[in-house]
């Protein structure tokens, strides 16, 4: 049997990168996957098309997490569709590399409403459709929330935020049965990594690799197979940790 047979996932900000492959293998576990984005539909179809031409199951939902309209629309969408929500992902991620003289308040917002306000709409959006039995919650985090780079304060201080929200909510819903971590991720190349301007062979990939024990960088894979373990019942006792996949970058 399947390790997430017959569950249900969202899982956010899926149309590339770390939430895409985290949607495939999750389907290919046996999860019925609901694909959020916020724009790139193509992108969402794509990773549809690909998890149904496998024998998967899956639907495309455009919602943005910081609007909390978007997100109720979300999630009635996967109720409409699967009646019921087992697990939820958040994975939608906003990123700059900004000097502090460039920091705006605009890029606070964007930062902070991404990444901090998202992950607590789609939450609290989550409990009213897990069961009786419980839930599991997966926050994909970053080792800068615990090694802030120099140029991504906004970025690092989100993502520590998120680490502190898994942890209170692990003493908190740990009565209903609802299981919450984070997903730390060291440099992994994906399409949000080189629009922030993390590029092949650029100055912040040699710094990384230079920093990584294992001498890489990260796959999206890599990310997705930890997020199936703790998705699982493998997982089962698991609560409130914060899981460093990195190559040995951020060995807290």
């Amino acid at each position: 049997m399947s390790k997430l047979e017959n569950k249900v996932a969202v899982i956010t900000g899926a149309s590339k990168g770390i939430g895409a492959s985290i949607a495939k293998y999750f389907a290919s576990e046996g999860a019925k996957v609901v694909v959020n984005y916020a724009s790139s539909k193509d992108g969402a179809d794509k990773v549809v098309k690909e998890i149904t031409d496998h024998g998967g199951i899956a639907i495309a939902v455009q919602a943005d997490v910081s609007k909390e309209a978007d997100v109720n629309r979300l999630f009635e969408e996967t109720n409409k569709a699967f009646g019921a929500l087992d697990i939820l992902v958040n994975n939608a991620v906003f990123q700059q590399f900004l000097p502090i003289e460039q920091a705006s308040e605009e890029a606070f917002h964007q930062h902070f409403n991404v990444n901090v306000l998202g992950p607590v709409l789609t939450i609290q959006a989550a409990m009213k459709l897990f069961s009786g039995k419980g839930g599991n919650i997966i926050n994909i985090s970053s080792g800068a929330s615990k090694t802030p780079m120099a140029g991504v304060s906004l970025y690092s201080a989100t993502k520590a935020a998120l680490d502190a929200i898994t942890i209170s909510l692990s003493k908190e819903l740990g009565a209903k049965n609802i299981r919450i971590n984070s997903i730390l991720p060291g440099a992994t190349q994906t399409e949000g990594a080189q629009s922030a301007g993390v590029t092949t062979g650029s100055e912040y990939e040699k710094i990384f690799i230079a920093n990584t024990p294992l001498g890489r960088r990260g796959q999206p894979e890599d990310i997705a197979k930890a997020a199936v373990f703790l998705a699982s019942d493998d997982a089962a006792w698991i609560t409130g940790e914060q899981l460093s996949v990195s190559g040995g970058m951020y060995g807290f």
